[in-house]
């Protein structure tokens, strides 16, 4: 049986994505030392530019998610050249991003044009001056680079949280909140309400189990689990309350009473420890998930994408909410495509920006999130209702009002609070330690991060 949740603190306040990008942005004023990186005379850009060679290839940097965007973008576009590289695009806070592009400003070349990265706190570090005095990788991209009127057309919000004093510096791919996802055949099958609060989602669980045992309602196994399950239950885990500083609570009521829910299930089979993407959650577990609460994206990427679900039998309801409490989404994710202040092409950079972030050719028919472009979201949510895919037919209005109602309460710092999850939690799930047991160390793993990145921890 699961362990019942310790008594809950009132529930926080939650915010629009403007709201939740701006308290970020708090984060990125203190963090950034000189943002605008500018030195000597600018163009018209409003930065100092690399001589501009016509025609030169682009080179662009994706994830293996992001290959069809460069794909589609050359099939839209013959007459611009350009060449990609697939990376590990950020995931999991590994630090790649930048520690590629640090061996680029030591040599002084070879630096990409385009990166595209799935973590939201790069702006931070690639803002800044290098230590050699030289501006930093990214190109400022609101102060004459690219169009106000193209700019207005994302999501109010989205962008603020690779905006530093002013200066945007990154684009937006697509927006994260959490939903939760069900199976309306079995949960018809069975003869179980889709779950609204979180002390419902840990007595399914129990009651999946002692029923259906070998059916589940989610995974532990991927490191943003932290955004869903902590992020989304209003936990004070990842926080930075001030410029410069940062707070964790693992002692809090929902940071203790989420962690007896994932014990719970943990315990009696209904959580797994496989990784959405692996090979074996996809044979496992393909025609077994009842529920799931989680992101956006899980629509194409695992729904569609690899578990295949055909259209007519996944639905999507409220994030999750505590009993009494007021529904708060987490937000997991949403790629930022950055330029290069180095690019010798930013004619080409400029269109290959618009194209992957607007153009209904990637991010309506070939994205797998929700767009943080305002029309290709119209269009992206257009086409889920075109093709039946959700059983339910406000599920528009779902997805629109959670990302109104992501919790203002976990904050974007200058590292990723998926490592730490990774280096202690994981493994320590592995080895049959609960949750709950592991939280002194996780937060301890977490401060420390806290004061190598030059954090006071409060």
């Amino acid at each position: 049986m699961s362990q019942q949740p310790s008594p809950l603190r009132p529930t926080a306040r939650v915010l629009s994505v403007a709201a939740i990008a701006a308290t970020g942005l708090l984060v990125f004023t203190a963090c950034a030392g000189d943002a605008s990186g500018e030195g000597g005379d600018t163009s018209e850009y409003g930065f100092e530019t690399a001589e501009q060679v016509a025609d030169s290839p682009i080179t662009v940097w994706v994830d293996a998610a992001r290959e069809p965007a460069v794909t589609a973008f050359q099939e839209a576009h013959p007459d611009v050249p350009i060449e990609f590289e697939t990376y590990d695009g950020n995931a999991g806070g590994s630090g790649s991003f930048q520690s590629k592009i640090t061996l680029m400003d030591q040599a002084g070349d070879g630096w990409p044009d385009v990166v595209f990265s799935t973590q939201q706190n790069d702006a931070i570090w690639a803002s800044k001056e290098t230590p050699n005095g030289e501006a930093g990788f990214a190109a400022p991209l609101n102060k004459g680079f690219l169009d106000d009127g193209f700019l207005d057309g994302f999501a109010a919000g989205s962008n603020d949280i690779a905006t530093i004093d002013g200066t945007l510096y990154g684009l937006r791919n697509d927006l994260a909140q959490t939903v939760f996802y069900y199976n309306q055949g079995l949960l018809d099958e069975f003869g179980y309400e889709i779950p609204t609060t979180w002390e419902e989602y840990g007595e399914l669980g129990d009651k999946l189990a002692a029923e259906h045992p070998g059916y589940i309602l989610g995974s532990m196994g991927d490191s943003f689990m932290t955004y869903v399950y902590y992020g989304g239950s209003e936990s004070p885990v990842f926080q930075s309350p001030s410029a410069g500083v940062f707070h964790s609570d693992t002692e809090d009521d929902n940071s203790v009473a989420i962690s007896e829910i994932i014990d719970g299930m943990l315990a009696n089979g209904t959580l797994v420890q496989d990784s959405f993407f692996s090979a074996e959650f996809t044979a496992n577990y393909a025609d077994k998930l009842v529920g799931v609460p989680g992101p956006v994206w899980y629509t194409g990427a695992i729904f569609q994408g690899g578990l295949a679900v055909p259209a007519g039998e996944i639905g999507v309801s409220a994030p999750l909410k505590w009993d009494g409490g007021e529904v708060a989404a987490g937000n997991v994710g949403g790629g930022v495509w950055y330029a290069s202040r180095h690019s010798e092409n930013l004619d080409a950079v400029e269109t290959f920006l618009e194209f992957v972030t607007s153009s209904e050719e990637f991010q309506v028919e070939l994205s797998s999130g929700y767009p943080a472009y305002t029309s290709a979201a119209e269009g992206w949510l257009a086409k889920q209702a075109e093709t039946g895919y959700f059983v339910n037919d406000d599920f528009e209005q779902v997805m629109s009002d959670a990302a109104g109602s992501v919790w203002n309460g976990w904050n974007v710092t200058s590292w990723s609070p998926e490592t730490a999850w990774a280096k202690v939690v994981i493994p320590g799930i592995a080895s049959g330690e609960s949750v709950v047991s592991l939280l002194p160390a996780w937060q301890t793993e977490l401060e420390n991060e806290a004061t190598v990145n030059g954090y006071t921890v409060e």
